[in-house]
């Protein structure tokens, strides 16, 4: 009996891959941070302690450096959204080479605080794509960035994270 393999792919770099390396995407926007919003956060963030009086209390942080309530550094403007996205269609459990994918891990890079009335833009691209021969075949480590500003255009946060795909 004989068995037979398919060839291995020689890339898994497509070109419509190729030609959206550092395209950033259509802007996702966030409703104006609420006062509310940081309290609640900081609040499940430091459970079951009281959070930092920096995140909640306006009279106190007035007396900061900050001069106002800011919101943690986690703090995600884009956790409640008004309308969910429609779930994606299941994956097949068979996958082709290139279709397998694991988190790479992520590296975090914050600018000004966020604080209450601010609105954030994100945006997200995919910045890196390199490929090398690893113990499962060819593997793909792609690289997004998302990119958050604030409404007066100053650095918020990035975010790039690794994708391995094999």
């Amino acid at each position: 009996m004989t068995t037979q393999t398919a060839a291995a792919p020689t890339t898994l770099i497509s070109q419509a891959m190729k030609d959206s390396l550092n395209v950033w995407g259509e802007p996702q926007v966030s409703h104006p941070v609420d006062h509310s919003d940081l309290r609640k956060w900081a609040i499940s963030v430091y459970w079951p302690d009281v959070p930092p009086k920096l995140y909640w209390d306006e009279a106190y942080a007035k007396t900061t450096k900050y001069g106002g309530v800011i919101a943690p550094r986690e703090f995600n403007p884009f956790a409640w959204p008004a309308i969910r996205p429609a779930d994606r269609a299941p994956k097949p459990a068979k996958r082709a080479v290139g279709e397998r994918s694991m988190n790479g891990g992520q590296t975090e890079t914050y600018g000004v605080h966020i604080r209450p009335g601010d609105v954030i833009t994100a945006k997200t691209a995919v910045v890196k794509m390199e490929e090398r021969m690893g113990k499962l075949g060819l593997t793909l480590y792609k690289s997004m960035e998302t990119r958050w500003t604030n409404q007066k255009d100053e650095f918020v946060r990035s975010r790039v994270s690794i994708s391995i795909i094999y």
